[in-house]
């Protein structure tokens, strides 16, 4: 009976030792992951990188992690003509990662996140002389940007001030179009096209990874909103 004890003692202690091992480790990959991630990405700080499931070492040695949550603030996206569109709050969950040999690639069976882009940071990538920020919201209840601008025409500087809708432009763009803009009936058509060239503009999320497009976008008190999901979404090669 005593023997039996004593086994059950080392059993528990065992375990405990096993469990503890297990979340060093799987804390040490977890800031080695942030680290790396903050190099890409050009982060000021890590990201927060969670990784799910347990025991965490078994996972490593099939080489495929079950879930991950990537969380990080000011990911800094390259954008359209060579400007970058900073995403003020960034999280994803990726399900199925498939580690690569010696672990320096990864890919995720399927992911979906979101990335929030504030107003000030969406209206540091919006044409020169254009002013961004929330417009309330439709008639029919969806999220509306307000934006203002300043154009030299041919009959003087013009100064409007309009409410836009935003949707998808394809699997990695962002358009705003405003409705119709007031005040413009009088004056000649080409000043209304001058208007539009500054306040109807796409903007692309460039440098998304393989696999990733954007699903949906809409907007808030908080700023512009986008969905996107993927299959086999390259993470690192």
């Amino acid at each position: 009976m005593r023997a039996l004890k004593v086994l059950l003692v080392l059993v528990v202690l065992l375990g405990g030792l096993f469990v503890a091992a297990d979340r060093i480790a799987v804390h040490f990959a977890e800031s080695e992951a942030a680290d790396r991630a903050k190099t890409t990405l050009g982060l000021t700080s890590p990201p927060g990188i969670d990784i799910k499931g347990f025991p965490f070492l078994t996972q490593v040695l099939v080489k495929k992690l079950d879930d991950v949550a990537v969380t990080a603030d000011g990911v800094q996206a390259a954008g359209t003509g060579g400007q970058t569109l900073r995403v003020t709050r960034f999280q994803a969950d990726l399900h199925g990662v498939d580690l690569g040999s010696g672990f320096s690639s990864a890919v995720a069976d399927t992911a979906e996140g979101t990335a929030l882009v504030s107003y000030e940071d969406f209206a540091k990538a919006a044409p020169s002389g254009v002013t961004i920020g929330y417009g309330g919201t439709s008639a029919d209840g969806k999220g509306q940007i307000k934006v203002g601008v300043e154009v030299s025409t041919p009959v003087g500087s013009i100064k409007r001030s309009v409410v836009s809708g935003i949707s998808l432009a394809g699997k990695d763009s962002i358009k705003l179009s405003a409705g119709k803009i007031p005040d413009l009936d009088s004056l000649p058509p080409v000043v209304e096209d001058l208007v539009r060239e500054r306040i109807d503009f796409t903007r692309a999320l460039s440098g998304l990874p393989e696999g990733i497009e954007l699903t949906s976008v809409t907007v808030n008190a908080d700023g512009i909103s986008i969905a996107a999901t993927g299959k086999k979404v390259v993470l690192a090669q």
